[in-house]
């Protein structure tokens, strides 16, 4: 008999477990990205809804923080640094609150992401920035809380936040013009040495042209010669030694070994006297 109610109490178990119902959620999660420029960018927030409610300066009071939205505390996140209200935010992820009055909101980043609401203890070492962002009176009632990418152009966008009968906008600017004019100088100004050095690297463990990978070898190491790196220098005694040339693929492992030897990179030190050892310089 108490195996029999043992087996049942099992069963009641597995069926309550499994039998769990799930209903819509009063205030849903939404998660919306947006390119802005060359920066990346996504806003993670719950959406309540005002089903017959007066919103603000009732539900939501005037002169008191709010979480902007439900549950946990609404998320912007940059992909790269981003400029607010001429203050510089560095890439990562801030919680967005603001405190509402009737004719501006004051909105606040805070790098604190962590909490469920408004934040117990406020601490002010955490805002990275706080703008006052005008209300401007919509037309028609917004019935669930809206936030949105707006004005979007290439150095700039504004997080639009609507809900009842307002619209408040916060821009924020991207480093776009600063990556592009970057980027151009690097182009234009040629390969640097990275490229040359990964270029020839390629060539050789492709077992491609082995002249070419001479070439941009000796230029990468050429253009560090101030800063030798004794890895590029072991990388340009393999090609030389490919290309036949031992000569110089000698001299190479010869001053790789050497900055190995410095750095105490034993490792390195051992690969180039196996290498001399085998082109007979030892």
């Amino acid at each position: 008999m108490k195996k029999i109610l043992l087996v049942f109490a099992v069963f009641a178990m597995a069926f309550n477990v499994n039998a769990q119902i799930e209903t819509p959620q009063p205030s849903p999660f939404s998660k919306v990205e947006q390119k802005v420029g060359l920066t990346d960018v996504s806003l993670e927030y719950s959406r309540p809804n005002m089903r017959g409610r007066t919103i603000f300066g009732d539900l939501v009071p005037y002169a008191k923080m709010w979480r902007t939205g439900a549950n946990k505390n609404t998320m912007i996140t940059f992909s790269n640094d981003v400029t607010v209200d001429g203050k510089v935010l560095k890439a990562g992820a801030y919680a967005i609150f603001v405190t509402p009055s009737e004719k501006s909101w004051e909105v606040v980043l805070y790098s604190d992401t962590e909490n469920w609401g408004t934040p117990r203890e406020w601490d002010d070492s955490k805002v990275a920035a706080k703008v006052t962002a005008e209300v401007y009176p919509l037309p028609i009632k917004i019935e669930t809380f809206t936030m949105s990418f707006d004005d979007l152009s290439n150095d700039s966008a504004v997080l639009g936040m609507m809900w009842e009968n307002v619209y408040v906008g916060l821009k924020f600017e991207v480093p776009t013009d600063k990556s592009v004019s970057e980027a151009i100088d690097k182009i234009m100004a040629g390969p640097g040495a990275n490229d040359y050095y990964a270029a020839a690297r390629y060539y050789l463990e492709a077992d491609k042209d082995i002249a070419t990978a001479t070439k941009w070898i000796d230029i990468a190491v050429d253009m560090t010669k101030d800063e030798p790196r004794f890895w590029w220098l072991r990388q340009q005694s393999l090609i030389h030694a490919k290309a036949g040339n031992k000569t110089k693929a000698i001299s190479a492992a010869k001053a790789s070994m050497a900055g190995a030897k410095e750095a105490k990179n034993d490792d390195y030190v051992k690969m180039n006297m196996d290498s001399l050892k085998e082109w007979g310089a030892m």
